[in-house]
């Protein structure tokens, strides 16, 4: 039994809800074939379970170390990233020139949803190559051959300098600082501290991109710049020169990710501090969020991950733990917990929650590479989705993530809460979601103030359009019959909830939509993910009719339908879609009804209250 992500659903989002073999047909990805990619899920499924998992506890109960000025990460970690770096695993969507395999991004997110849940170890690698990919899209030629090949080749490490002690999400008022130099290099001045993945003893060399002002270059965000500072500066031949003057002040102690090493380092403290100027001067923060959105929907794929590993477990537990007489009588014997109706309400909420966030995930993934295997009005359709969904999948990622786990801890009981179990783990590592990348908050205010109107509100009135298409395409189908109603009836109260907002912020009432970001946001997502999981029940009641007209029956013979699902898998995969939607669209999806009736109450009695009074 899997005790990570579930690769049948997985083949079915891919290939029977997404389609993703239309890319085969374009000229980006023409080289590619379905037993490609299959082979590559396979293997890195038994990877995950194989390699990954294990080390997970492991790395936890060791954690990373400063040792005079350096740091060291848990020894099981060098062998796993000799396993991903040979591998392959670490470029799967990177571009062939720069030694990459150049696979589709969705293929790439199928292949990390098997390792995210270890984000203790795999925010090293990835902090490495989202260097690599802001270096092959503004370095020039010679940092490229510097720096970039050897990050993709595994060799070198990268990461993102940004948070300042008092320039946190407010990152226009960082002090930081860079000193032009006669050559046209810079000299950096300052402190950053939450780095992820900071320093460490995987690489040989560690490649900065960090956020600074050039002197002289205005306050704000328009004056921050974007420089390459190497920990360990490269000669003309590429051997490894001098240590860079910054020192690695500390290392947080944190609540989860024990593994990953959280720096605080300051820079110049000896006056030099080499750095390189990354792309032009004053477009740091244009280059950096080039690479957010593939940074948040990594967050949302952290929160799929390890919910969908805490899920399994639960799940396994679920079926071994006997606890208990069932409902059928106090005579009866004591049976496994997954007969009680109370674990399975937990079972099914978290399994309902794992599959719309599995392919919430893959279809932001996916309109990243139809966005840019298309042309024309194409690309900018699914651009414009994927650029309203990233706040969305950052946010409703993460908190469903966590709450996924909170729930599998529930069913294990007082188990749950001990280390004997990887549950707590799950749960420690993934409340850092909502907080890093632009705290949730952070997301919904984007969402409502930007996302709603980006594009002159085109991009969600195709987001919305293609909730539509689901229901013109399977309202009819009498399986799910009693599920489109309800399901139309909340895209309504979603359009209707932007438009009363769009409204308030067309009038200057700025603070109903601002206090109501996140319920908003919220709302989206519970939307969302009844659309995806009504869109799967729609595609598996046409597999299963299919199947029964084979068999010589009719689908709503309830009997032989039940004997379909006991001898055929991929029926019982089937039924199990309906089931999953049907429960969650009755279950979790009226909570959105609820939300537009608290954002219509016009309440801002959080903004009235004094502060001396909270």
């Amino acid at each position: 039994m899997s005790l990570t992500t579930n690769r049948r659903d997985q083949d079915f989002i891919l290939y029977e809800m997404l389609g993703i073999e239309e890319l085969f047909l374009t000229e980006k990805f023409k080289d590619f074939t379905r037993d490609t990619f299959d082979m590559t899920l396979d293997m890195a499924y038994k990877l995950g379970e194989k390699e990954v998992l294990p080390r997970c506890m492991e790395a936890d109960r060791e954690g990373a170390s400063l040792v005079n000025g350096s740091v060291y990460v848990p020894k099981c970690l060098h062998s796993l990233q000799k396993i991903m770096s040979d591998g392959g695993w670490l470029t799967v969507s990177a571009p062939q020139d720069a030694g990459g395999q150049g696979m589709p991004y969705v293929i790439e997110t199928a292949v990390q949803e098997n390792f995210l849940f270890h984000m203790g170890y795999f925010m090293y690698p990835a902090g490495a190559t989202g260097a690599a990919h802001l270096i092959y899209d503004f370095g020039t030629d010679d940092q490229k051959k510097k720096y970039m090949h050897k990050i993709f080749e595994g060799k070198n490490g990268g990461t993102m300098l940004i948070t300042e002690p008092d320039a946190g999400s407010d990152v226009g008022a960082l002090k930081t600082k860079a000193i032009r130099q006669p050559d046209g290099t810079y000299k950096i001045k300052g402190q950053k501290i939450f780095i992820s993945c900071g320093d460490n003893d995987l690489f040989e060399n560690i490649i900065h991109p960090i956020l600074a002002r050039i002197e002289g270059d205005p306050e704000g965000t328009s004056g921050v710049s974007l420089f390459l500072m190497p920990k360990y500066l490269v000669n003309d031949d590429g051997s490894k020169g001098r240590r860079n003057d910054y020192t690695v002040t500390g290392i947080e102690h944190k609540l989860g990710l024990s593994a990953n090493a959280t720096c605080a380092m300051s820079f110049g403290d000896n006056d030099n501090c080499y750095a390189e100027l990354l792309g032009e001067q004053r477009q740091g923060m244009k280059i950096m969020f080039n690479m957010m959105n593939e940074e948040r929907i990594n967050m949302g794929l952290q929160g799929l991950s390890t919910g969908s590993a805490a899920y399994h477990h639960a799940l396994s537990y679920a079926k071994e733990r006997i606890q208990g007489r069932p409902i059928t009588g106090s005579d009866a014997k004591a049976v496994t917990i997954i007969n009680h109706p109370d674990v399975r309400r937990m079972l099914m909420w978290m399994k309902s929650h794992v599959e719309a966030l599995r392919a919430m995930v893959f279809l932001c993934a996916y309109s990243i590479d139809r966005k840019k295997s298309s042309a024309g009005d194409e690309s900018g359709k699914w651009g414009g989705i994927m650029e309203f969904m990233v706040p969305v999948l950052k946010a409703f990622g993460t908190d469903t993530g966590f709450r996924i786990t909170e729930t599998a801890m529930q069913v294990y009981g007082g188990y749950g809460y001990c280390k004997d179990y990887p549950v707590e783990q799950f749960l420690r590592d993934m409340k850092i979601g909502s907080i890093y990348e632009g705290t949730n908050g952070i997301q919904s205010t984007d969402l409502v103030m930007r996302k709603l109107s980006q594009n002159s509100g085109q991009n969600f009135r195709n987001l919305v359009t293609e909730m539509y298409s689901a229901l013109d395409k399977y309202s009819s189908i009498d399986l799910i019959s009693g599920l489109s109603g309800k399901f139309r009836d909340a895209v309504n109260v979603f359009t209707d909830t932007a438009e009363y907002l769009t409204g308030c912020m067309k009038e200057k009432n700025l603070l109903i939509p601002l206090v109501n970001s996140y319920p908003f946001l919220n709302l989206t997502g519970i939307v969302m993910s009844a659309w995806l999981l009504y869109w799967q029940a729609g595609i598996a009641s046409q597999k299963l009719a299919g199947k029964a007209a084979n068999e010589g029956f009719d689908v709503k013979d309830i009997v032989k339908m039940e004997q379909l699902t006991a001898k055929d898998r991929d029926a019982a995969f089937y039924n199990s879609k309906i089931l999953t939607s049907t429960f969650f669209i009755n279950n979790v999806l009226p909570q959105a009804f609820a939300i537009k009736q608290a954002i219509e109450s016009n309440d801002i009695s959080a903004m009235k209250l004094v502060e001396e009074d909270f």
